[in-house]
């Protein structure tokens, strides 16, 4: 068993652990409030950009676009989001796991970092960092979108990527938090986003004429996505270490308790000892 100093100095030591972990837990949940409203400010137009855009070049027709054709390369450019600190539980590995996972292979996915833990993970496990981005995520700018929008896709136009993917963590509420993976180009849709058969001549009408439009509306739905993604991702971070922080200062409770009680024991055991002792020698005196 433990001396009675030990058990002292590890609650101690934990003590103090669980008030960093309380003024973490306080930092957070002050932060989340506030990319809560932004989130959810945000949320209705990144989805119904993505909903409007995709059904829009559904009913386009055939149409010979470099933003809408895939090109010959077989290199994926993947803009991955996570945060510049830990403490967040799950978060940045879920993210990681999710690239890791997706059967692409190492040396064809570029990846464009927003957080320092997304690149320090993917880089030691071999994937190529094209760009990094740490300062945006700790203030997530339009501005900041579109810089790396125009970036991505001046690489895509001049065939160096054949495919662009968005890699962030969707905020549902302050407990949900749900790592995606979404494809933005080249545009594919679903079953819910093609023209009905009644519909199937109704073709998309375009003013002035479609490269014009696309060269001014692809650029925006890319930039939309990735601002919409960098808002969701800032509330989703903080949501998950306040959690994280919570559980850490439960557990800390939790383990201070069961020191409180094992301290108590071994107290009590030395004092019993103790009375052993002098009673011994006091019948040995006698």
């Amino acid at each position: 068993m433990a001396s009675m100093r030990d058990i002292k100095r590890r609650k101690s030591s934990i003590q103090s652990t669980q008030q960093i972990t309380k003024a973490m837990k306080l930092v957070s949940t002050v932060k989340l409030q506030k990319a809560k409203v932004h989130a959810e400010q945000a949320n209705p137009y990144f989805n119904y950009m993505y909903r409007t855009v995709t059904s829009m070049l559904a009913k386009t027709g055939n149409l010979n676009h470099p933003y809408l054709n895939k090109n010959d390369s077989d290199k994926k450019a993947v803009i991955v989001i996570t945060s510049n600190r830990g403490l967040a539980g799950g978060y940045n590995a879920n993210v990681v796991k999710m690239i890791t996972g997706a059967g692409f292979q190492k040396e064809d996915v570029e990846c464009y970092t927003i957080g320092n833990k997304g690149r320090e993970v993917l880089e030691r496990r071999g994937y190529e960092i094209k760009a990094s981005y740490p300062e945006v995520i700790e203030s997530p700018e339009y501005a900041d979108a579109a810089a790396i929008c125009n970036e991505v896709l001046a690489s895509y136009q001049r065939g160096e990527i054949g495919e662009i993917y968005l890699a962030y963590t969707h905020f549902k509420n302050t407990v949900v938090h749900e790592p995606k993976l979404m494809k933005l180009l080249p545009v594919e849709f679903d079953d819910l986003e093609i023209p009905d058969e009644d519909e199937s001549n109704v073709l998309m009408n375009y003013e002035p004429n479609e490269e014009d439009a696309l060269d001014m509306i692809i650029p925006k739905y890319v930039t939309s996505l990735f601002y919409g993604a960098f808002v969701e991702a800032v509330a989703s971070e903080n949501g998950a270490r306040m959690q994280a922080m919570d559980s850490a200062t439960s557990n800390a409770e939790d383990m201070i308790s069961d020191l409180t009680l094992k301290y108590n024991r071994a107290r009590q055991g030395s004092i019993t000892q103790e009375l052993t002792e002098i009673i011994a020698g006091a019948e040995a005196i006698s």
